[in-house]
């Protein structure tokens, strides 16, 4: 929904073990790639995919999962406090579909999701798939799927945990338990982050910091052969002070972020799901039927009195069945899912400006799902029927296929459309003189494709991959400030969005304890022409992985580049937005650890090593060079 930018250089991905990139490694699995429950291998696979696994995750420490997406070819991230968005291949922020443990995520009344409150559990994991993915799960996934996995307990039994302290009075902890048994397996876990941050407006000194909770419990159990019942629950909720933006007409710094002492802000989250596995015909055909809730409270606050409020709960009911089919030369899957799905939002605005009643949205989606795998060739095809009660029915579809030319390479493409509703906010939103919503929005709709390949050198030593793609969206949402009180309200463009890229990435093994990862992504995202806004035209970044042998210590270097990138101002007291011109920026870290004793290791890291002075968002600044040190223990 906007303006934007150009080009630079590139670097992504680390350590040895991991998939990094698209359809590579025989290892990895990608969950989220089918509604169905089993599992599509990443060499079979004809879309683009990033797997993250929790190697990744640990040796380059990861904290906050928004970080470690940096590292993802065709992702870009801004964050500043309150709200961290990701945008894939040029889409908006909410575009992307968020999956925790297989429950959406997403803040109903928002709309999207903020990663600022996704913290890293002990032993978790993350897939990217990129490209449209609504033919499997409907509004939310035009720009592609975010899936978070947590460990189970037979994935990770026993006991791990970690304390950290370093600058900015940082404090970090996390805590899990794993247990795994003949039919049942059991994990819990914690996770801890707290900072007095540093300021973040352009010459400030107020400290903008934070304090993240969550608690994690996933467990199963087998209820007699082949038939399984599993549950998993979440909550978290994060603190944190913001700087409100200068909007005083007779100030020099009006537009700008300044110092706002007292000004806060609260989001809390409970997440839960249960479901019902059954086998039949030897595990070939597969019943599963669960239901999942998110609801989501947001609040914000000057001193003690709350300004600021909003409420958002998503309840869904799935049922999903698949059928195995082995043939001579082929192995079919077929699926079929239905989903039932109702949102319940509404403001809890304390002055009594806006419409506090709930209000609500039913959808009902129907996805039939067909792969078929060779040892040459992989195809996929996916169409889904939305039925809602507000908007209009629609019909996505998905195709996707590779086939192994030779045994180094391999060629893929991959097709398909995407919707996005319209959010409570964007339909109902009101903050008094500066925004209105629109209830006559309508949703956005994408169309693309994408064509690559993956070539290996040196059975895996080397491996190179490229994709092309392609996207097109109409009926946009942006904001519009029209005549005579210029108040911002949303509207739907009569333009089309278009967006164009190349997505590369490599993983190369330089030596018996030495990788490195690198990737790169070129973006050109415009709408009727013009940049769309904080899409940058460049984004790369690169991991070098050094491990000791058996495993005594180990260290990485990880370097991204974020490309210069256009985003809006306000800076205008007549609220007209200008477009502003955001620098470039590369952030260093440097990561590493080293064993004390079996199952003690003593670890540290530097961020923004360099200590870049940057902006994700204008007039936001950003961290500097933080230090922190820690031990963590397995048992």
């Amino acid at each position: 929904m906007r303006p934007i930018y150009l080009a630079a250089s590139a670097l992504a991905l680390c350590l040895p073990y991991t998939a990094v990139a698209q359809g590579e490694v025989d290892k990895p699995i990608i969950v989220s790639a089918s509604r169905s429950d089993e599992p599509v291998a990443v060499a079979n696979y004809a879309g683009s995919v990033t797997v993250l696994d929790a190697e990744v995750l640990q040796q380059r420490q990861v904290r906050d999962i928004a970080d470690v997406l940096r590292d993802v070819p065709g992702v870009a991230v801004t964050a500043t406090p309150g709200q961290t968005q990701l945008r894939m291949r040029g889409s908006e922020g909410n575009h992307v579909l968020v999956l925790a443990d297989g429950i959406e995520v997403s803040d109903a009344f928002a709309g999207e999701f903020d990663f600022g409150t996704l913290q890293a559990d002990l032993g978790a994991s993350v897939e990217v798939l990129r490209g449209a993915q609504s033919a499997l799960y409907g509004s939310d996934a035009i720009g592609g799927v975010v899936a978070y996995r947590t460990a189970n307990g037979c994935d990770r039994p026993g006991v791990a945990a970690y304390a950290e302290g370093g600058s900015k009075a940082t404090f970090n902890a996390a805590a899990r338990a794993g247990l795994c048994g003949d039919g049942h397996a059991l994990a819990l876990g914690a996770t801890l982050v707290t900072t007095d941050g540093s300021p973040n407006a352009r010459g400030g000194s107020r400290d903008i910091g934070r304090d993240g909770l969550t608690l994690s419990g996933k467990g199963s159990i087998d209820l007699a052969s082949g038939v399984e019942l599993r549950a998993v629950a979440r909550y978290s909720n994060t603190e944190g002070d913001f700087n409100n933006q200068d909007f005083d007409p007779t100030s020099p710094t009006f537009g700008y972020v300044i110092d706002s002492p007292g000004v806060r802000y609260e989001n809390e989250a409970l997440y839960a799901l249960a479901g019902l596995r059954v086998e039949l015909l030897d595990g070939r055909w597969t019943h599963d039927l669960s239901g999942q809730i998110a609801d989501v409270k947001r609040d914000s606050f000057t001193g003690d009195a709350r300004d600021f409020g909003s409420k958002g709960q998503r309840l869904k009911g799935s049922y999903v069945t698949s059928l195995k089919l082995d043939g001579p030369d082929f192995a079919h899957g077929l699926t079929f899912a239905a989903d039932i799905e109702r949102e319940r939002y509404r403001n809890t605005d304390p002055f009594g400006f806006a419409f506090t009643g709930a209000r609500t949205a039913r959808n009902i989606g129907l996805v039939a799902e067909y792969r078929a795998t060779s040892e040459r060739l992989d195809l996929g095809a996916a169409i889904r029927r939305d039925i809602n009660n507000r908007f209009a029915d629609t019909t996505t579809f998905r195709l996707e296929g590779a086939v192994n030319v030779s045994g180094s390479t391999r060629l893929r493409a991959a097709g398909g459309s995407g919707i996005k509703n319209p959010g409570f906010y964007e339909l109902y939103g009101f903050f008094d003189g500066r925004f209105i919503g629109n209830a006559d929005l309508k949703p956005e709709k994408s169309t693309g494709w994408e064509v690559g390949a993956d070539q290996t050198f040196g059975g895996d030593a080397v491996r190179l991959s490229a994709t092309w793609f392609q996207n097109r969206l109409r009926d946009e949402i942006y904001t519009d400030f029209p005549a005579p009180d210029f108040i911002a309200t949303p509207a739907n463009r009569a333009t089309k969005s278009k967006r164009k890229g190349l997505e590369v990435s490599a993983h190369a093994q330089l030596g018996p304890q030495v990788t490195l990862d690198a990737g790169y992504t070129w973006l050109d995202a415009t709408e009727n022409g013009v940049e769309e806004v904080r899409r940058p035209g460049n984004i790369a970044s690169a991991a070098l992985a050094w491990s000791a042998p058996d495993d005594a210590a180990s260290a990485t270097l990880i370097v991204r580049h974020n490309g210069a990138t256009d985003d809006v101002a306000f800076t205008d007291p007549s609220f007209i937005p200008v477009t502003e011109r955001l620098d470039d920026y590369t952030l260093v870290n440097l990561a590493a650890d080293v064993r004390l004793t079996n199952g003690i290791r003593l670890y540290g890291r530097v961020e923004n090593l360099l200590d870049e002075d940057y902006e994700q968002v204008f007039s936001f600044v950003s961290p500097g060079r933080s230090v922190v040190a820690g031990l963590r223990i397995e048992l």
